[in-house]
């Protein structure tokens, strides 16, 4: 089990731009259809943006007509963290980063086969790995 890496406010808002501080650090959300990962068709892996954890292939990537990311599964459980979430006077589960608590987006059940799970995944709380083309 690995610990949570820890940092103060000031360090995060050093590390981070205000946006994604406001995500990842104050569980906010960007503004739907506007994310710079939500048309993203390249190959590699989106990294968490607060502490770098591999978090999502662009293998489980797909459009959901949501207006952000979608994944239908995380690269392994034990990278990401779910949490009940009754805020916005709504029930969902949290998406959170395992390695650095950061919020990430939500997951609901209505994604597609095989999982049947839907990922909502703010760009803002990502980075991009682009890897090579197999030939």
């Amino acid at each position: 089990m690995q610990s949570k890496l820890k940092k103060s406010e000031d360090q995060w808002r050093k590390k981070l731009t205000q946006e994604q501080f406001h995500i990842l650090m104050q569980k906010g959300t960007e503004p739907p259809g506007t994310g710079k990962f939500l048309m993203n068709k390249e190959q590699g892996f989106y990294v968490c943006a607060g502490c770098g954890a591999k978090l999502f292939s662009s293998d489980t990537k797909y459009e959901s007509g949501t207006g952000w990311p979608s994944f239908w599964k995380p690269v392994s459980k034990e990278k990401v963290e779910m949490k009940e979430d009754n805020s916005m006077f709504m029930h969902r589960t949290e998406v959170l980063c395992k390695k650095c608590g950061g919020h990430l987006g939500h997951v609901f059940e209505d994604g597609p086969k095989p999982t049947g799970l839907r990922f909502c995944i703010n760009s803002a709380s990502l980075n991009f790995l682009k890897t090579k083309k197999k030939s």
